[in-house]
């Protein structure tokens, strides 16, 4: 379970009311003390990632103005662009009417993609090609790499 060390820092969850139209922040974290969220340009609107948070992230993220989320492969707090240095600058935290999703429109600085292109949504699914759904293929929507990720990250072992 993903650590609820902050939870307490925010609102208690009231009514639907409040919560669908109200004007506090009462962030639903799911179970595993998570909530989902997706990071866009401020400048396109491209969708760049999609991860969690937990509470502490949320706070940090808000604190800061630096994108935090939680990683569930490695079960910790990571700070985006702590590694590579290509941070996400918050520009505005959007929250969904059941407060139970979170959308951070950022200043990317660099890819965001680990990689190494812009956007961690790289591919499409092709429509038509197959009926098999096995054989379903995917398209580039970015011609080139913004880093190689090796150079950032070292050879990862397959």
């Amino acid at each position: 379970m993903a650590s609820q060390t902050f939870q307490n820092d925010f609102a208690q969850r009231g009514t639907v009311k409040e919560v669908e139209e109200g004007s506090v922040l009462m962030p639903k974290f799911g179970e595993d003390g998570l909530i989902p969220c997706i990071a866009t340009d401020v400048e396109t609107g491209v969708i760049l990632m999609f991860a969690y948070m937990n509470s502490e992230a949320l706070t940090k993220t808000i604190q800061t103005r630096e994108a935090h989320y939680w990683s569930r492969s490695r079960s910790e707090l990571w700070k985006k662009g702590e590694s590579s240095g290509h941070i996400q600058k918050v520009v505005d935290i959007q929250v969904d009417c059941d407060q139970d999703a979170v959308c951070l429109i950022v200043e990317q600085i660099g890819a965001a993609c680990h990689v190494g292109y812009y956007s961690c949504f790289h591919r499409s699914v092709e429509f038509g090609a197959s009926l098999d759904m096995r054989k379903i293929r995917l398209v580039k929507n970015e011609d080139n790499k913004k880093y190689d990720p090796s150079l950032v990250y070292g050879a990862k072992d397959k």
